[in-house]
């Protein structure tokens, strides 16, 4: 019997059959599912490099962004939650620096980390996050090394839970795991994570969605020191309260939108150093109606919105968390409606000019299903990809079913939120 069976075999023990359920669902029928993933995996990575003895096997979660929208790159207030879709890998270790990554449903890739240099002909591509990842993690004082890794997710890539952000934690964890002790700060973690992000994969994303991954559970998190981000976990149980959580996914496309994602940041920011700022931290919404001309002027109009929507979105985040807190619950779902509100109208990322509104009709009919029941925003970066929504489980089925039957079959995805996040499953 080769090393993989014998993992698939210990997948059935009590301790693993506890962790998956931990991991993904409370249910058994769930660590049943699980582990016939994991079984799949293994087998495959086998299949791909042969029987190489112990595998490790490294989950890193996606992300759901409950509030603030587009804030952390300006130094703002988040509320988010790490939830049961992951990215997960069956790897092994090398002797050399050489990398064998075979992610399903994508091309092979393989490479070599003897270069940990920027290749600006590899931005947009897994083969850069790996190198970042990889740069980032020597930069910190970790052992890095080659490895065979075979991989799925399913957090699938345009679906508005981060994708990038639990592939790139993920790859953290499978360094950490078969080279250093795994016991790396999940704030570096995240990091780390991020700065591959921006500077190797070329998207100027905040630290939201890497440090939602890294932390596990629901956090807030504020990012007013980037290098020292202040982050609270907090303990709350939606479903106990009568509420799940389903994202829909509009099928609206990515492609060619970073430039728009780019916008936002960039707006913001030169609003800010019309304060004699690096970003809109601090800045209230009198100091720039006060300045609304010069900022027309010299920035422009849609500037002055996006800046206005921060600095209240900013200020809605420990609202948010005041009324979870509190139990405030319906109080909580308006401020929910609030923040989606400001996305639409002031933010403007729910679509771009010239492609489809996919993610505006979502919006509509989820008020029209929800209106004074539950709540409904934009979810992540917008223009493409999916909208959060807070249903009553009594009405959970016919919301699906409605939003399924507009934007087809599997649309619809109920979550739980994940306690824990990057995850090592031992033999």
């Amino acid at each position: 019997m080769s090393s993989g069976e014998h993992m698939i075999q210990r997948l059935e023990g009590r301790e693993n059959v506890q962790k998956l359920m931990h991991l993904y669902g409370p249910s058994r029928e769930m660590a049943e599912k699980q582990q016939r993933r994991y079984a799949a995996l293994i087998r495959r990575h086998e299949e791909l490099f042969g029987d190489r003895g112990e595998i490790a096997l490294i989950s890193a979660p996606g992300r759901t962004e409950i509030g603030g929208n587009h804030t952390d790159h300006n130094n703002g207030r988040v509320l988010a939650a790490a939830v049961n879709l992951d990215a997960l890998s069956a790897v092994t270790p090398r002797e050399d620096l050489k990398v064998r990554f075979f992610s399903e449903g994508y091309p092979a890739i393989e490479m070599d980390l003897e270069d940990l240099s920027i290749h600006p002909e590899e931005q947009g591509t897994t083969r850069a996050l790996i190198r970042g990842v990889a740069a980032g993690m020597q930069d910190a004082g970790y052992r890095i090394g080659g490895f065979d890794a075979a991989v799925t997710s399913t957090v699938a890539g345009g679906s508005g839970l981060s994708s990038s952000a639990a592939l790139e934690v993920m790859l953290t964890g499978v360094l950490d795991a078969l080279y250093n002790r795994f016991d790396m700060p999940y704030i570096l973690r995240a990091q780390i994570s991020q700065q591959a992000e921006n500077m190797y994969f070329g998207k100027p994303s905040g630290l939201l969605d890497q440090m939602a991954s890294a932390a596990g559970g629901l956090v807030t998190v504020d990012f007013q020191d980037t290098k020292k981000p202040k982050v609270r976990a907090l303990q709350y149980d939606f479903a106990k309260k009568g509420y799940a959580l389903v994202v829909v996914a509009t099928g609206g496309s990515h492609a060619d939108l970073t430039p728009h994602y780019a916008a936002i940041p960039a707006e913001m920011k030169a609003t800010a150093a019309l304060f004699g700022q690096d970003t809109l931290r601090g800045v209230t919404e009198a100091q720039l109606l006060a300045k609304a001309g010069e900022i027309r002027a010299k920035a422009g109009d849609r500037a002055l919105m996006r800046a206005i929507h921060f600095v209240t979105e900013n200020d809605r985040v420990p609202e948010q968390v005041k009324m979870l807190e509190e139990g405030r619950m319906k109080d909580f779902l308006q401020l929910i409606i609030d923040s989606g509100r400001s996305s639409f109208m002031y933010l403007q990322n729910v679509y771009a000019p010239g492609t489809d509104q996919s993610l505006s009709l979502a919006l509509c009919m989820a008020e029209s299903l929800l209106k004074g029941r539950g709540a409904w925003r934009i979810h992540g970066g917008g223009f493409a990809g999916t909208t959060l929504n807070f249903v009553p489980l009594e009405m959970t089925g016919e919301f699906v079913e409605t939003m399924n039957s507009a934007f087809g079959a599997g649309a619809c995805t109920v979550l739980n939120i994940r306690p824990e996040g990057v995850a090592w499953l031992r033999g």
